[in-house]
């Protein structure tokens, strides 16, 4: 089961890798990425291979920077970010155990449920983003806070789950894949959902990875369609962002990320107030 998942893997690679390049092909716009693009790319999926989750500190990046239009972050999130997750995923899903049936029905409820969240995202004016975004971030935040003060649930030893159980970890993971395509990173509450029903934290890397390798390919055509991302920044998270998680995942491997944790609250925080700012000047101009 794990050859025809890898498989499936592949061909939504295919299909992200051909729908950006077709569109490129038809950009005027065939800047190169820069240095900071790169940096970002790297150090957020270097860490996010570590279990810190990239959208959060690559939405801060890119409004403390103004890299990025607000408008713009969820679809260059998604976009930029799904090579480096491609690579996570085929790592953490070959070397980790998990029950199989689990891992196929969370991937695809997070996939449905992203396709159907970008359809949304995409089309959503430049406040209301403001506004989804900021929140997203505060509710980041929490998360975080709950890791770096040990405060979330303990887990459990299953590998798999089944019955109630099981559908309740596939309808969260739906809405969860929908919220991604907003910019709220999948990880912290993906995690906090497979510990309270009783699962591994182990088991959780694989079931994180593999969603979002799953998902963003699907959400990231509607957002390259729609021409709502930073082909710039998308490039400089794709090339800078592969060398990160091989780095973290093969060399680095494990680290203590506590300071790094409190770091990423104070700057997540400071952001979301910076979004729900620009989206209250946003309002007083219409």
């Amino acid at each position: 089961m794990k050859t025809a998942l890898f498989i499936a893997l592949g061909i939504f690679a295919a299909f992200y890798l051909y729908t950006w390049l077709a569109s490129m092909t038809r950009q005027k716009d065939r800047s190169a990425p820069d240095a900071r693009g790169v940096f970002i790319g790297f150090i957020t999926n270097f860490f996010d291979t570590l279990g810190i989750g990239s959208y959060a500190p690559t939405t801060s990046f890119f409004k403390l920077w103004k890299i990025v239009p607000d408008e713009q972050i969820p679809g260059t999130l998604n976009v930029g970010h799904t090579i480096p997750t491609l690579v996570e995923a085929f790592i953490y899903i070959a070397v980790v155990k998990v029950d199989i049936t689990t891992l196929i029905l969370m991937l695809a409820a997070a996939t449905i449920g992203a396709w159907l969240g970008a359809g949304v995202v995409a089309r959503w004016s430049r406040r209301y983003i403001q506004i989804g975004m900021g929140t997203a971030l505060l509710i980041m935040a929490g998360f975080f806070l709950m890791s770096a003060l040990n405060a979330g649930p303990a887990g459990g030893d299953a590998l798999g789950l089944t019955g109630i159980k099981l559908v309740i970890a596939v309808c969260a993971n739906a809405m969860l894949g929908a919220l991604m395509t907003l910019g709220i990173g999948l990880y912290g509450p993906c995690m906090a959902v497979i510990s309270l029903l009783g699962m591994n934290q182990t088991t959780a890397f694989p079931i994180m990875m593999g969603s979002c390798a799953f998902l963003m390919p699907v959400g990231s055509a509607r957002f390259i369609r729609e021409k709502r991302y930073n082909l710039k920044a998308a490039l400089g998270l794709a090339i800078g962002g592969v060398p990160g998680v091989l780095i973290a995942a093969f060399i680095v491997k494990s680290m203590s990320i506590a300071a790094v944790r409190w770091l990423v609250i104070v700057v997540v925080v400071y952001t979301a107030i910076m979004m729900l700012r620009s989206a209250a000047v946003e309002r007083a101009k219409s």
